[in-house]
């Protein structure tokens, strides 16, 4: 589970968002000492800050996509983001955790590499971001299940399938999305080159309950009497009766101790990148916050139901993307995971610098390990990426 957002603060105790205005000052004298109240030499607009990002990433190859899309699924709108260097290389549709985190406004900070290889797709999912701004909750709640939006994933799909002329396309889910995930390949193997799980949820109660002894085993070795005192509080925890609030306090002590982003206390460092998203308006900003509540009141239960410990038999090869730190969905749950998985090939990697945000946490061996042990898989099916050319002297 990603964490919620800035709206939620009160309860999970995250902390809000940056200003929306960014400063920097330059002295070019040797002998100059600035002042403790001097002005910043000049300022910078957020929307000069994107206007910078979305050129320094522009795609201009002929071959190239950059579009953002509005597909009707199931009576509503759904957004996705689709960026490529070479249209014909295999398609990687990425779906994002939370519930309604939407990894689109963040995306930036990774993924521009990854368009070398694969044309990559982000989707705002039901109650998330952009598809929450682009719908009224009435109309989206019908759907805000883990089979309603496994039906909308699909449909997303077959439409990339049909739109890039691909039989196959691979698959990746992190944190909630791997709930999305694991369903959808269960569902349609022969969909996917891969199913490539990242930050897997295997055991909804399990999860928080190894979450939770993580935070409490942490807070104690380090005489944290604040936190000893929150956690044992809550205690039995998960329990029967899983709330916002319990959860919160849960969340908000196992990032301390670096469970979500390693050698981190909060999760600031995303929340700003958000910011600055060049992908994302002001008011699409604000619709993350209202989305992530208006989703947990559908779906809190639902993830808190998820048991895939007997769900290991897959029809397409599965990657397996561990953090060795990670507590928000528990590392040792996914490994024990992974070696009961039966699939046409299987791989587990373990990120040793990681949490959970393993993509923005070690973004070069992320991007490693989907070049060697991802895209393989598609030229294995026939479905080759363009060869490259290499110019030497």
């Amino acid at each position: 589970m990603k964490p919620i957002h800035s709206v939620l603060a009160a309860v999970l105790t995250f902390i809000g968002c940056a200003g929306h205005s960014f400063a920097a000052s330059a002295d070019t004298s040797a002998a100059a000492a600035p002042s403790a109240t001097a002005a910043p030499a000049w300022t910078m607009s957020r929307d000069r800050v994107t206007a910078i990002l979305d050129s320094n990433r522009a795609i201009l190859s002929p071959q190239g996509v950059d579009e953002k899309v509005k597909l009707h699924i199931d009576g509503i709108d759904q957004w996705i983001s689709i960026r490529g260097k070479d249209r014909r290389n295999p398609v990687l549709l990425f779906l994002h955790g939370g519930p309604a985190s939407p990894a689109m406004p963040e995306s930036y900070t990774f993924q521009t590499p990854w368009e070398d290889y694969f044309t990559v797709v982000q989707w705002d999912q039901r109650g998330a971001g952009k598809t929450y701004a682009a719908n009224t909750e009435q109309a989206m709640a019908p759907g805000m299940s883990v089979r309603g939006m496994t039906d909308d994933a699909a449909q997303v799909v077959q439409y990339l399938r049909q739109r890039f002329g691909k039989r196959k396309i691979f698959l990746l889910g992190h944190s909630w999305g791997s709930v999305l995930g694991v369903e959808l390949a269960q569902r349609h193997p022969d969909w996917f080159y891969a199913y490539i799980s990242v930050g897997q949820v295997v055991n909804g109660h399990a999860n928080e309950a190894e979450g939770y002894a993580f935070a409490l085993r942490e807070a104690i070795a380090h005489h944290n009497q604040e936190a000893v005192k929150e956690l044992k509080a809550i205690a039995p925890y998960p329990g029967k009766a899983l709330t916002i609030d319990r959860v919160g306090v849960r969340s908000k002590w196992e990032m301390y101790y670096g469970g979500l982003a390693w050698g981190r206390t909060n999760y600031q460092f995303d929340v700003d990148a958000e910011e600055l998203s060049p992908d994302y308006s002001r008011q699409d900003l604000d619709a993350i916050d209202k989305g992530s509540l208006f989703s947990l009141n559908h779906l809190l239960k639902p993830l808190l139901d998820v048991d895939f410990d007997h769900v290991t038999h897959f029809g397409c090869p599965v990657l397996v993307f561990v953090g060795a730190h990670d507590y928000t969905t528990p590392h040792q749950l996914a490994e024990t995971w992974f070696g009961h998985i039966r699939a046409p090939s299987k791989r587990l990697v373990v990120f040793a610098d990681s949490a959970h945000m393993m993509m923005q946490e070690q973004p070069g061996r992320f991007l490693m390990h989907l070049v060697d042990d991802a895209l393989p898989l598609a030229r294995a099916a026939g479905d080759a990426a363009p060869a490259e050319v290499e110019r030497t002297r």
